[in-house]
């Protein structure tokens, strides 16, 4: 990791609350498009945390997708149906989310479903301690139904050019995001820009258009 990345991952992980002051666990959100470096981002994240000594489990809205009859019952092409069918949003709340919130049990799983396999997963019961950090990483992490589900909201911010350039390396799609085969998820995320203004939304806005040298773009959180 470079020294400005670190610096950013740094003061991030700073922002983010005191499971003790709160009086339960803390929920974090890392956003942002398809290619944005979400992952990656709240990997460091979590080491960060637990490098302050601070105990984090880590998820993904990945473990929390529909079975492939949902995700594609409006098409295989939809942007509606990647933006409103992708994921069991009811499931990630009962399961995983509300599991942290104030009063919550801690008890959680961090996935019900294998996308790659369209099969549920069986995925143990864990208890989180009563200080534990939820770092989740994922799309559309500000979604109406989601909006209450957070105490540090981040999105990391990118060029579209160059998201679909890291997913053409990642995933083998085309790197023009203008491409038809792109439609559905390039469709889908503006759906999500101007239903849920996630850059206004979230506590924390970061510039990964550089991932050697992300900026820190804006700070809202308390």
């Amino acid at each position: 990791m470079t020294t400005a990345r670190a610096d950013v991952v740094g003061r991030v992980a700073a922002l983010v609350p005191d499971p003790v002051a709160a009086g339960a666990p803390v929920r974090v959100a890392v956003d942002g498009t398809d290619g944005a470096g979400k992952t990656w981002f709240a990997d460091e994240l979590a080491d960060a945390l637990r490098a302050a000594g601070r105990p984090v489990v880590r998820a993904s809205v990945d473990g929390f997708h529909h079975p492939a009859a949902a995700r594609y019952r409006r098409g295989r092409a939809s942007p509606e149906g990647f933006f409103l069918d992708s994921y069991d949003l009811d499931a990630f709340r009962r399961v995983l989310l509300d599991a942290f919130a104030p009063g919550g049990s801690r008890r959680y799983r961090t996935a019900v479903h294998d996308v790659v396999t369209d099969r549920p997963v069986d995925a143990p019961w864990r208890t989180a301690p009563a200080e534990a950090v939820l770092v989740v990483d994922g799309v559309f992490l500000q979604r109406d139904e989601l909006a209450d589900a957070w105490d540090l909201r981040i999105w990391l911010d990118a060029p579209v050019t160059e998201t679909y350039a890291r997913m053409a390396v990642r995933d083998g799609c085309p790197a023009d995001p203008g491409d038809p085969a792109n439609a559905r998820y390039l469709g889908g995320q503006r759906l999500y820009l101007a239903a849920c203004d996630p850059v206004g939304r979230a506590d924390v806005v970061v510039d990964n258009a550089d991932v050697a040298r992300p900026v820190l773009r804006a700070v809202r959180a308390s």
